[in-house]
């Protein structure tokens, strides 16, 4: 994996995606990664993760699938309140979603999709600007 995520790093510096960018897919990147193995693959070491990668001028899309059960993201508890502030796991998600711009799951809930537009944009404001 780290090969892999140092190759998607060097692709977005080649494409000029700023620091912010970089980060936020770096980031993203790691925690899709660890829930695929961790609870997707239920750290099986004979299942495994298919990742698709692909970085243009203005934007990076990222899917991942494990071989697991799948899962409901919408039934994910939000990690900012009640019990789960204390929790020490169950950020990972919230922070994809906070940091790319397009999440999305096939309807088994083991795939995701992310996509991160060059700029830095909030997610908000890409969600915007796609509506208006």
């Amino acid at each position: 994996m780290s090969r892999f995520c140092r190759w998607v790093l060097s692709k977005l510096k080649a494409n000029k995606f700023n620091q912010d960018d970089i980060f936020a897919v770096h980031l993203a990147l790691e925690e899709a990664f660890l829930n695929a193995v961790k609870h997707g693959n239920k750290s099986d070491p004979s299942k495994e993760v298919k990742i698709d990668c692909s970085v243009g001028s203005d934007k990076v899309e990222i899917s991942m699938a494990d071989d697991g059960r799948g899962f409901d993201p919408d039934v994910v508890p939000d990690p900012r309140y009640g019990e789960n502030l204390y929790k020490f796991e169950g950020r990972g998600l919230f922070l994809i979603r906070a940091y790319m711009h397009e999440v999305d799951f096939n309807e088994q809930g083991n795939r995701i999709r992310m996509v991160r537009y060059k700029g830095g944009s909030s997610s908000s404001e890409i969600q915007s600007q796609t509506q208006a």
